[in-house]
């Protein structure tokens, strides 16, 4: 009996890695029929029939490769909002995204690189988990909403009911997205403010800190409730590009850059409605843990020392990634959950 155990659990795992090695090398960064559609709308619908391992796994992965690519430019988009001085030349910016090589002329590109990479162990707790959740729950909730209110949206939004379940059930995942405030809280220190995190592992600081990693979650909640709602109730605005821009009425046949260009209004709106509350954020989670602040002060002394345009800092770095960053995180899910679902390696589809 154990040998036929462990037959089969060997079995299993060569199929997982099989299965794994396809996804990266031939299933990445193409789009079929089924993930074009759901790429570009932003609410992954189409995994609502897969099996959740399947969902879970493939979210994860999304969440891996995108803070490989993609966390160099998030530390510039932190450091930038949390500059409170005036930046009006290169040397300036230079300052402001390597505070502790702007001095020396003669630091390699790479090492200049490698020093956008801090906090990467609770960067990957973070990144790897949000994904996870937002990308794998978001369909659960569509699903309860459907369920339990699909009939009232029906009368309520008409055609639009779909989209509006989308955007709600987004809205609803950005809220619970406050349980992993602590993650977010600390990989900002280590990328703004990493003084005050030397000589101190993550159990310490929760045992410690306590509630203090969890400043600020009011303004999470008013940052993600209606980004996400943007984001994942993209899919009208994307259905308009898609028949009106393209002239493309079968969403299905799209190709790669149709879906990119389609996604990235509701991205880039999605970002912009939630950038003055991150800023706020932002600033209330990189301040040392025994000099806390409250929000209403942060904005106060925003205003009068920087102007309402303060509220925008960082936007412009965000802007340029949000399009690229989207497109391949959700591909990569969208991708990496078809080849898990299809492979039956975690059970039937249902």
């Amino acid at each position: 009996m154990d040998r036929v155990t462990q037959t089969e659990h060997d079995s299993r795992n060569d199929r997982f890695l099989s299965t794994l090695h396809t996804a990266l090398r031939s299933n990445m960064f193409r789009t079929s029929d089924t993930s074009s559609e759901v790429l570009a709308t932003s609410s992954l619908g189409g995994t609502s029939k897969a099996p959740a391992m399947a969902r879970l796994l493939g979210s994860a992965c999304s969440g891996i490769f995108e803070l490989a690519v993609f966390h160099p430019v998030d530390t510039v988009a932190k450091r930038l909002m949390s500059n409170k001085g005036a930046v009006n030349n290169l040397a300036g910016v230079n300052a402001v995204i390597f505070p502790k090589l702007a001095q020396s002329s003669n630091i390699s590109l790479a090492r200049r690189w490698a020093s956008l990479y801090p906090g990467l162990g609770f960067a990957s707790g973070y990144k790897i988990s949000q994904r996870t959740y937002k990308f794998a729950g978001q369909p659960f909730a569509k699903d309860i909403i459907n369920a339990n209110l699909g009939t009232k949206f029906d009368r309520a939004f008409g055609d639009n009911s779909k989209t509006m379940q989308h955007a709600v059930a987004g809205s609803m995942v950005g809220i619970g997205e406050v349980a992993l405030l602590p993650l977010d809280a600390l990989k900002i220190k280590a990328q703004t403010n990493p003084e005050v995190l030397q000589g101190r592992g993550f159990f310490n600081l929760v045992r410690t800190e306590g509630f203090a990693l969890y400043r600020g979650w009011n303004w999470t909640m008013f940052r993600n409730a209606p980004g996400l709602f943007a984001l994942f109730g993209g899919n009208a605005a994307y259905a308009a590009v898609k028949d009106h821009v393209f002239d493309l009425p079968d969403h299905s046949k799209a190709s790669f850059f149709q879906n990119f260009c389609a996604s990235i209004g509701g991205a880039v709106a999605s970002i912009t409605v939630a950038a003055p509350t991150d800023v706020i954020k932002t600033r209330i989670q990189n301040r040392a843990f025994d000099s806390p602040a409250s929000g209403i002060s942060i904005i106060r002394d925003l205003l009068r020392n920087e102007g309402p345009g303060a509220f925008f800092k960082g936007l412009l770095p965000k802007i340029i990634v949000v399009g690229p960053k989207l497109v391949f995180s959700f591909t990569c899910a969208q991708t990496l959950i078809g080849v898990f679902a299809r492979s039956g390696a975690f059970g039937s589809q249902h």
